[in-house]
């Protein structure tokens, strides 16, 4: 049989010392002796290969001589230099997920609080919680293998080496101790984090960040510098506060990752303890791509976050701010959040500004105490509804759209969407208003869709559908919307006419 030569690569930068697998139609499975070279008089020994050091999530590239096909039973294991075990992939665990043409392995069945944890699912740390996801430990691109290591299992500087079991890849034996070894770099010594994929900074991941930011006292402010590229990964964040997450640019920097409702059962948790293998998770993290819980102060500017999920059915959040105390500020800007239905959900006191929110059922949606979009497009993809509002006090903000563009993608009909539409829960309110927003021939004409009826029915200046200096794309005044909204008065108007107004800062 024809051996693979095998190098283990860190993705653009390196990373390992390694040796061609030994074939193993010479002698069964046995090793065969080591032979000892003549020493050549003419020629100076080869020099070793320099071991570098990896990034603490860095991903282990195998790069083979052909596409690699990738078996169904054995495991991929990591060792310490001291032989204890941190890390395992299973390729039996993959009988419980799809793969999707771009490469991503999402669950063949839903995640519930019963599904057991296996070596396809990941538990991303914050502090001393963990939020459990589905995710790609594996991906095959073009004749490389990429291995992507569980969350949080390397320690800062620790010296590792990766076995691979006969059945991992097919026609392939298995790799021997000591052939794939890797060193982790030093922890960074700044409170400035930079995270490039191609391992020139002090993380490969966004999440790799934000795991070790939480480690750095809950009130330290940290920055988290994300280089051009796109990061194909959940994220989660946990009692940590003054994170401010800033991309290269807007396009240029993208957090991508697939997921949904179908594939992750509901809006998302964390839990107390890191899940053992075998044993049922106890709480899902949710189908958004991004959970942040109980955290004050968080900035996101300068990328885009997108649930590449692709499809116009189910549920699937970009971001879910979730702030226990509905107190905590998080500020959106210069961002694309892209996905289809319930794209973003949020608590708290949010300021969203000259940024993207794409979707088309319920896309905007939560409990805030107040949220503003202020100077942002808010895209319609499908025919649905821009806002499901559930205000938990009638005089409380809520949704606000400052000076709002209301668009369509190419290929929307005229008049599919509307303002909002309520959830139908009389325990909390609708309040949601529009203040000098134009609005595109996509809105419905009656603006806002009034079945179930709003709480309250008859809005107020305080609470319920309401509007003011509303015009057409072309900056001609609308009027006739539904009488299930209120036309504010200049007066009226003022209380959601600036940041200040609305936010209090």
């Amino acid at each position: 049989m024809k051996y693979l030569k095998i190098t283990l690569l860190l993705l653009a930068s390196l990373a390992i010392c390694c040796k061609p697998a030994e074939d193993p139609s010479e002698g069964g499975n046995d090793k065969p002796d080591p032979v000892t070279p003549t020493p050549d008089p003419d020629h100076d020994p080869e020099p070793e290969p320099v071991v570098k050091l990896l990034c603490i999530d860095a991903p282990l590239v195998l790069q083979l001589d052909a596409e690699p096909v990738l078996g169904s039973s054995g495991a991929i294991v990591v060792y310490t230099s001291e032989d204890k075990e941190v890390d395992r992939i299973d390729l039996a665990d993959l009988a419980g997920v799809t793969v999707r043409p771009d490469g991503a392995m999402v669950p063949s069945e839903q995640i519930t609080a019963a599904t057991k944890f296996t070596t396809t699912m990941d538990a991303l740390q914050s502090g001393s919680r963990y939020r459990v996801v589905h995710y790609t430990p594996l991906r095959i691109k073009d004749k490389s293998l990429e291995i992507k290591l569980h969350n949080s299992v390397l320690d800062w500087g620790g010296s590792y080496y990766v076995t691979f079991d006969a059945g991992v890849i097919k026609d392939h034996h298995g790799i021997v101790k000591d052939e794939w070894t890797f060193t982790i770099k030093d922890k960074p010594g700044s409170s400035t984090l930079k995270v490039s994929p191609d391992g020139k900074g002090d993380f490969c991941t966004v999440q790799g960040a934000l795991s070790y930011a939480s480690t750095l006292g809950k009130d330290a402010e940290v920055t988290v510098e994300v280089g051009a590229g796109t990061y194909n990964e959940m994220l989660f964040l946990r009692d940590k506060n003054n994170v401010t997450i800033k991309g290269a640019s807007r396009e240029g920097t993208v957090i991508s990752y697939p997921n949904n409702e179908s594939w992750c059962q509901g809006s998302g948790g964390s839990r107390t303890a890191k899940p053992v293998l075998g044993a049922a998770i106890s709480n899902a993290g949710g189908r958004g791509l991004m959970l942040v819980e109980n955290c004050d102060a968080l900035t996101i500017s300068d990328l885009t976050i997108e649930n590449s999920f692709g499809a116009l059915k189910g549920q699937a959040e970009t971001i879910y701010f979730n702030s226990g105390s509905n107190a905590h500020k998080l500020i959106i800007e210069n961002c694309n959040l892209l996905s289809y239905q319930d794209t973003f959900l949020c608590k708290g006191v949010v300021w969203v500004h000259k940024s993207l929110i794409a979707g088309h059922c319920d896309f905007i949606w939560g409990y805030p105490s107040a949220c503003l979009f202020e100077d942002c497009e808010i895209r319609a993809r499908a025919a649905g509804y821009i806002v499901q509002a559930r205000i938990p006090e009638a005089s409380d903000k809520g949704f606000v759209f400052l000076n709002c563009s209301l668009t369509a993608e190419s290929g929307v009909k005229d008049g599919s969407m509307y303002l909002a539409r309520s959830g139908g829960d009389s325990k909390v309110f609708d309040n949601v208003t529009y203040i000098n927003c134009s609005m595109s021939g996509v809105i419905a004409s009656g603006g806002w869709y009034a079945s179930p009826l709003p709480n309250p029915s008859s809005p107020t200046a305080v609470s319920g559908w309401k509007e003011y200096g509303s015009t057409d794309a072309a900056g001609k005044p609308l009027s006739g919307h539904s009488a299930r909204g209120k036309y504010l008065t200049d007066d009226e108007a003022a209380a959601f006419s600036s940041r200040q107004a609305v936010l209090g800062w």
